[in-house]
């Protein structure tokens, strides 16, 4: 299914709803160290996620405070709620997932931790990576950096390799989606779009 292989402990950054690719190499890592005290980097998946829409892919951007942009540690990161953008995004999921075969009984749990009303990026994205983790069933040991690890060229480090900015050598499977028929496959989508069409079985996919 991909060109990775993992063993021992793996680094990756901290994302909001972030591709399949990002739970993949989480569910064959024996352990996980998310990124904490990085400076925040724009246009990444630290903050956005792609889901498919009628129209095609849709990207979803939570937006945080311009001077937290500037040499700020990821960890420092405040989410801007001057912006409607919780009612946009889960505006947008049921809009483009409503008809998926298990919608009902994953949105709910991912609306109310998007409504929560968190403080810090990095708090909302560790909320859902751990809800997703469980409704995937994935048990791998998740953790946080206490100190910013320099960027080498460890094969176990995703902190910059999983992006969409970024050429991805992973292998996507195919599997059903919504509006497939009329865009065909859409890879590099958010794992939401996986857990609203393939429900239960999402986790053996992986």
């Amino acid at each position: 299914m991909t060109l990775f292989a993992m063993t021992g402990k793996i680094l990756v950054s901290t994302a909001y709803l972030p591709p399949i690719e990002y739970y993949y190499v989480i569910s064959r890592a024996d352990e996980v160290c998310i990124e904490k005290q990085e400076n925040y980097v724009k246009q990444t998946y630290r903050n956005r996620c792609y889901i498919l829409s009628a129209h095609g892919p849709q990207s979803l951007s939570v937006p945080v405070y311009l001077g937290s942009l500037h040499k700020t540690s990821i960890n420092d990161i405040r989410i801007d709620y001057s912006k409607r953008w919780q009612q946009v995004h889960l505006r947008a999921m049921t809009a483009s997932y409503n008809a998926s075969p298990y919608f009902e009984f994953y949105f709910e749990n991912i609306e109310k931790i998007i409504s929560k009303n968190h403080e810090f990026l990095f708090d909302l994205n560790m909320e859902l990576t751990e809800s997703i983790l469980k409704m995937l069933k994935i048990k791998t040991p998740i953790s946080s950096t206490s100190d910013f690890e320099p960027v080498g060229n460890e094969e176990n480090d995703f902190r910059y390799t999983i992006s969409p900015k970024v050429k991805s050598h992973f292998i996507h499977k195919k599997y059903y989606q919504v509006f497939s028929p009329g865009n065909g496959f859409v890879p590099s989508l958010s794992i939401v779009d996986l857990l609203f069409n393939l429900g239960p079985e999402a986790g053996h996919f992986l």
